[in-house]
């Protein structure tokens, strides 16, 4: 699997984790290396920084939030433990 389908496989399951919470509702990167590279620490444990890149992506294009302490961070600039969440439907 090349890098770009990898990247692809880690989107389409963070964007179908978050819709199928709902909105207001979070999930942690991990929940997402482990849909992907399964329960095992060894499968999903590499997958946790391209999963950061992915939610970074994300954010900077306005589809999901970074939730630090239940606040949004700066995408470029941020560290520990964090959360995601789907971006807030913005009304015209």
């Amino acid at each position: 699997m090349s890098k770009n389908e990898k990247t692809e496989e880690l989107e389409a399951a963070m964007l179908a984790l978050l819709e199928g919470r709902g909105p207001g509702k979070t999930i942690g990167p991990a929940d997402v290396a482990q849909a992907i590279g399964g329960n095992q620490p060894e499968g999903w444990g590499p997958l946790m920084q391209p999963v950061r890149k992915v939610a970074v992506r994300l954010m900077k294009e306005g589809r999901i939030v970074i939730l630090r302490k239940g606040r949004p961070v700066d995408p470029d600039d941020f560290r520990g433990t964090y959360r995601l969440a789907l971006s807030p439907i913005q009304d015209p």
